[in-house]
């Protein structure tokens, strides 16, 4: 390992690093904007300039293109390179619009930090600047050239990290421009990492436009809730309303990125007509009276029907603490069966892919990115986990070989020979497969086989299963964990491996097991997606949810329940992964969007209306509090008192058996 001085502090580092990140991992920040961890070197900023004042390179050097070697002694303070990177700087800065007052990415803006960092104050150009015509970029991405610095970050990470072709780079010298041949939507679900990619406002999130500066934002370590990966973010609210999200760097799990899905899906946890009243029977009523009556109509209904005729119904989409609190209501009342699952098949697929893994088979997505082979079976990846296909190009254009199973959810697996695509040498380049009954283009090339038997795994040092379970058998499942292969499933859900895990330890049911046998008169839902029509005879007595569900449309009781940005909480991803998420915002009508019949009446309050909601794990307690006679433990109490120091920015921890 290089050992080498980088203002006077002694650096060890692994062989291959460069003198930026050994000065990083010391806390020395040298300038940069073209350098990025995911993306590497690419020379272009010329702003890291340094002076070597011993070793085998001296003189002035670009410390994202020198790797770190033994006996190097290095200056970052060094007069000559301070000027360098005063003057590198000072020329980006000629054409910049100084428009920072109206600019979004003010606040957490590299160009801004590092020429002020940088010493450049005064402006001594006083020509014309070099202007552009920007783009439509569709409804999510704003785009302002003009404060273009040609670090050229967004096309390397758009083209070869995220294996987009619609977005490039044109022109020459002083003319070069990042954009679209023609204006229209960015076509990659991966497109709104350029707003974090860039380190200057030509990409901001058109969706949060002037709404706040990144000061005003409130912001916690938080995990997406979209699919079953558990990405790590960080969304941003301010006066109850979630303005944008951007990625959190977790190594283990999604890196440096996320998905489309997961950061644009704000709408629904905004929307002003999500339950936020408590209501019984349709009339608003306050959360105590709404858990007061469900608590004497619980009493009149067991004993009227009996224990057994009760369902609790947990959820894939529920905290994990919500789904334990669920078990203990089921135990509380002596109902007849808590389920976590809807559908009887997701049920069995999911807890059979969780049953199998352990901590020596369970793939990561920084498993599959480091893999050298990756086989994918039954699942579009691009629908059920956007970041796994990410994951996946990252290990082809590492070398990687990559296989598909095709498969129709109609029809089951699908030959080779039937698969909508083009071969060339063996492999599709980037071409329409038929995965799961859909059309998805894969942005890597890939080889169809006809089964897992037919790829060669033992060529392999680090092969990787990538198996989804909404329409896979039960034995295709049992074959993907091989002897030596880690495996990934794509489940249904940020918490279905926590459900999973719970199911293993309360029963197998689901709820349509249970509504089939005839025995199930009363049902309540937490934060479940009930069947639209239930059998004759079967009322929910309660719904608590933070969505407008087919269950709370039926339910005697509504019970209003904080959204996951809303209350600290536990999802267990894919590959049985705990991550803690915190609370970004206190709950409550957003100040924007209310129409005149969902505005509050203008009365003084020390709450904000809509405010009173609780998670659903507090309901569940609250409740028990009324109908037990002692007082009520909480959630991560027995099997789950390890998760309650989880740190929330750490990399979560393992509850999959050892191998």
């Amino acid at each position: 390992m290089p050992k080498l001085i980088i203002d006077n502090i002694a650096v060890e580092v692994p062989e291959g690093t460069n003198v930026l990140e050994a000065a990083r991992s010391v806390g020395i920040t040298i300038p940069h904007f073209c350098w990025h961890p995911a993306l590497g070197k690419a020379g272009a900023c010329r702003v890291c300039a340094v002076k070597l004042l011993d070793g085998p390179v001296k003189g002035l050097q670009m410390s994202c293109m020198l790797p770190a070697q033994d006996g190097m002694v290095v200056s970052t303070s060094d007069e000559e390179a301070v000027a360098m990177r005063r003057s590198v700087i000072e020329w980006l800065m000629i054409n910049h619009p100084h428009d920072c007052p109206v600019c979004d990415e003010g606040g957490e803006c590299q160009l801004q930090d590092f020429t002020i960092a940088g010493g450049h104050g005064l402006r001594r150009y006083d020509g014309r600047k070099r202007t552009h015509v920007n783009q439509y970029l569709g409804d999510q991405i704003e785009h302002e050239m003009n404060r273009c610095i040609q670090c050229y970050r967004c096309v390397r990470f758009y083209q070869e990290y995220a294996g987009g072709t619609d977005f490039g780079v044109t022109g020459r010298a002083a003319s070069v421009y990042f954009g679209r041949d023609r204006d229209g939507a960015l076509e990659s679900p991966f497109s709104g990492n350029l707003v974090d990619i860039c380190p200057t406002g030509v990409f901001t999130d058109k969706t949060a436009r002037f709404r706040a500066r990144y000061w005003d934002y409130d912001m916690a370590p938080s995990v997406c809730p979209h699919c079953s990966l558990g990405c790590n973010t960080v969304p941003m609210a301010r006066y109850r309303e979630l303005l944008k999200t951007t990625a959190r760097h977790n190594d283990t799990v999604n890196g440096w990125f996320i998905c489309d899905r997961g950061r644009f899906s704000n709408a629904i946890v905004n929307a002003p007509d999500r339950p936020r009243q408590a209501l019984v029977d349709g009339s608003p009523v306050t959360m105590e009276q709404a858990l007061d009556t469900l608590a004497d109509r619980l009493a009149g209904f067991l004993e009227l029907h009996g224990p057994e005729s009760l369902a609790i119904v947990g959820s894939p989409r529920m905290s994990l603490e919500g789904n334990i609190m669920a078990a203990r209501l089921r135990n509380g009342l002596g109902a007849g069966a808590v389920c976590y699952f809807t559908d009887q098949l997701q049920a069995a697929r999911t807890m059979q892919a969780a049953s199998l893994l352990t901590t020596a088979n369970a793939a990561s997505q920084d498993d599959v990115r480091r893999a050298d082979l990756v086989a994918i079976m039954a699942c579009d990846l691009l629908d059920e986990a956007p970041m796994l296909a990410l994951a996946v190009r990252q290990s082809w254009r590492d070398g990687a070989r990559v296989y598909v199973v095709p498969f129709d959810s109609a029809q089951g697996p699908i030959s080779a020979q039937g698969a909508d695509s083009i071969q060339k040498e063996g492999f599709v380049q980037e071409t329409s497969c038929r995965l799961s009954g859909v059309e998805a283009t894969l942005p890597f090339e890939f080889k169809l086989v006809t089964e897992l038997a037919d790829i060669p795994f033992n060529s392999a040092t680090r092969p990787v299963i990538i198996c989804g379970t909404r329409q896979t058998s039960l034995n295709e499942i049992q074959s993907a964990i091989c002897n030596g292969v880690k495996t990934a499933f794509v489940l249904d859900g940020p918490n279905a491996f926590g459900c999973a895990l719970l199911a293993q330890e309360q029963g197998p049911q689901s709820l349509e097991e249970l509504l089939s046998n005839g025995q199930i008169k009363g049902i309540i839902s937490l934060e479940a997606d009930l069947p639209g029509e239930l059998p004759e005879g079967v009322q929910v007595l309660a719904a608590a949810d933070w969505q407008n569900t087919s269950a709370i449309a039926k339910a005697g009781i509504v019970l209003p329940t904080t959204a996951w940005i809303e209350m600290d909480g536990t999802f267990v991803n894919h590959e049985g992964r705990a991550q803690r998420f915190r609370q970004v915002m206190k709950p409550g009508l957003p100040i924007k969007g209310l129409t005149p019949e969902l505005h509050p009446p203008r009365v003084h309050r020390h709450d904000a209306p809509g405010g009173d909601v609780l998670p659903a794990w507090r309901i569940v307690t609250e409740l028990l509090g009324r109908i037990g006679d002692g007082q009520v433990e909480g959630p991560l109490t027995g099997r789950w008192e390890g998760l309650q120091g989880l740190d929330a920015e750490g990399e979560g921890r393992r509850l999959v058996e050892a191998a």
